[in-house]
């Protein structure tokens, strides 16, 4: 800081007041230099506005009137990019198309968004290849293979990387783990485990009782999986019939007759 009326002869004297004025700034009162007595992070505070005040040395009195200013801390890539809300969980149905979307990751930098590239984050896949991909930009996870089964594979562990400086070299980064589950989708058929059955019942058998239980197996899982038995041809038709057991999913066989 200078003062006009300042001519050298040592005569001025600068004093300081506001925000931080003898904490973290200070003023030589003879020159009007002012310095920072510790690190500035500009994460903590982005502004200190400051006043200023030129001072006749013998009576005391100003000698122009008090100037506001502002000391703006400019900055610096010192933060790296975090995923606040990960680690991620995320379900996609197998056998989806390649580049379906899976689940939209976000990392914040708390550096500058508005002054150089600091807070400019690109993203990538660091383990998941090749079955998903991720959008550098929008962090958006997409499936890479097509025809990826549920019942070869179920789960996958994904790691993202989130770079700033745009990705570039120097730049700070973070990653995080993305869990991706594949759902079931109705793409297996029940099949029999042999090819023929055989019981024997005694000609007493009093009507409804249990002739035999046969199972089906199917790959998939939950509501993909629940059985509907029906006897289609053979003989004996009205003289049997099969109903399924919902908590074993087994076909029932009873007798009518």
């Amino acid at each position: 800081l200078h003062s006009d009326v300042d001519k050298g002869d040592g005569s001025i004297k600068y004093i300081l007041s506001g925000e931080g004025a003898s904490s973290i700034f200070i003023i030589d009162e003879n020159t009007g230099d002012i310095h920072a007595t510790k690190r500035l992070d500009r994460e903590e505070q982005a502004y200190y506005t400051l006043r200023a005040q030129a001072l006749d040395r013998l009576t005391n009195k100003p000698v122009e009137p008090e100037s506001e200013f502002v000391i703006k801390i400019q900055d610096i890539n010192d933060n790296e990019p975090k995923f606040l809300d990960g680690p991620y969980t995320a379900g996609v149905p197998e056998m989806s198309p390649v580049g379906t979307s899976v689940v939209q990751v976000t990392a914040t930098d708390a550096d500058d968004p508005t002054y150089g590239n600091s807070a400019r984050v690109v993203y990538s896949i660091l383990q998941g290849q090749p079955y998903f991909s991720v959008e550098p930009k929008t962090g958006v996870i997409k499936t890479a293979l097509p025809n990826m089964d549920r019942e070869a594979k179920d789960q996958y562990l994904l790691v993202i990387q989130a770079k700033d400086m745009v990705g570039q070299n120097g730049g700070l980064s973070g990653t995080t783990s993305v869990t991706v589950t594949l759902t079931d989708v109705n793409d297996n058929p029940p099949r029999f485990p042999r090819r023929s059955y055989q019981y024997n019942v005694p000609e007493s058998l009093p009507v409804a009782s249990v002739v035999a239980r046969i199972r089906a197996a199917d790959a998939d899982i939950g509501a993909n999986a629940e059985m509907d038995y029906k006897i289609v041809d053979g003989d004996g038709l009205g003289i049997f019939k099969i109903a399924v057991d919902k908590d074993t999913q087994e076909g029932i066989i009873t007798i009518q007759k």
